[in-house]
C-alpha cells in the first residue's frame, strides 16, 4: 500500500472527502517526521514503534575499486514491529 492508496482507504472507511483524508494523512506523517527529527520515539500500540538509532563512523570499502572510505556517523529511523501486528502477519503467512 502506498500513500495514495492509504488516503483512498481512509476516505472510504471514515467516510471522509478525499481532500480531508489527504490532509489527515499528511499531518500524521508530518507529526511523525517531526518527532523523529527531534529524536523522540513514536509508539503505536499493536502496530510498532519508531526510534532513531545513531551509528558511529567506520571505515568501509568501495566495492568497485576496493578503496577504503571513511563513512561519517549517521542517525537513521528504525521500526520495531509490535507483538499484535507480528502475530497477525504470522497467522496470515500460515494460511
Amino acid at each position: 500500500m502506498n500513500k495514495s492508496e492509504l488516503i483512498l482507504e481512509l476516505a472510504k472507511t471514515a467516510p471522509l472527502h478525499k481532500q480531508v483524508a489527504e490532509t489527515v494523512v499528511k499531518e500524521i506523517f508530518q507529526a511523525m517526521t517531526e518527532a523523529l527529527v527531534n529524536n523522540e520515539g513514536i509508539e503505536i500500540r499493536g502496530f510498532g514503534s519508531f526510534t532513531v538509532r545513531e551509528y558511529e563512523s567506520y571505515v568501509g570499502r568501495n566495492p568497485k575499486s576496493g578503496e577504503e572510505i571513511k563513512v561519517a556517523p549517521k542517525k537513521l529511523p528504525f521500526f520495531k514491529v509490535g507483538k499484535e501486528l507480528k502475530e497477525r502477519v504470522m497467522k496470515g503467512a500460515a494460511q
